[in-house]
């Protein structure tokens, strides 16, 4: 193989290691969040109220990228089990917050430290430097294709 066509090929296998590693990790997150009854989604949600506090539906929908409608529909699911609760905010009306409930407080706080162990021991692959040094090229690489968009 010509050193061009070696060049030309880089970007393309970046994309798929790129895309192994992202698979091999989240089947790991995935795992670990379903075993306690929740999806990805659910988990974020609860995840961002849990660091975050209560926050208005459409600042959880941008933390965890999803759309308006998908945050109404989980928001939904957890309030269902009682993890969360609605309350409309007291300046404007129109705002909803969510926020964790007594309930889903104590659940976060029994299954977040397994989770966290579990993402410790999957990215141990990489060293400390080297999982800093990895954001900030993939944060790097995020930030240039959304330009591109």
């Amino acid at each position: 193989m010509s050193d061009i066509q070696e060049h030309e090929d880089t970007p393309l296998h970046l994309l798929v290691v790129l895309a192994r590693a992202y698979n091999a990790v989240m089947t790991h997150s995935n795992r670990s969040i379903n075993s306690h009854g929740l999806n990805s989604t659910e988990f974020g949600v609860l995840d961002v109220l849990y660091h975050k506090g209560p926050q208005p539906l459409q600042k959880i929908g941008e933390k965890v990228l999803i759309s308006s409608g998908n945050i109404t529909y989980v928001v939904d699911k957890l309030q269902k089990k009682n993890l969360l609760v609605r309350r409309a905010s007291a300046e404007d009306r129109r705002v909803i917050y969510a926020e964790l409930t007594a309930e889903g407080q104590e659940f976060f706080e029994a299954i977040f430290p397994q989770h966290q162990e579990l993402m410790v021991k999957v990215l141990s692959g990489l060293s400390e430097d080297e999982r800093v040094q990895a954001a900030a090229l993939l944060r790097k690489l995020g930030i240039s294709a959304e330009k591109m968009l």
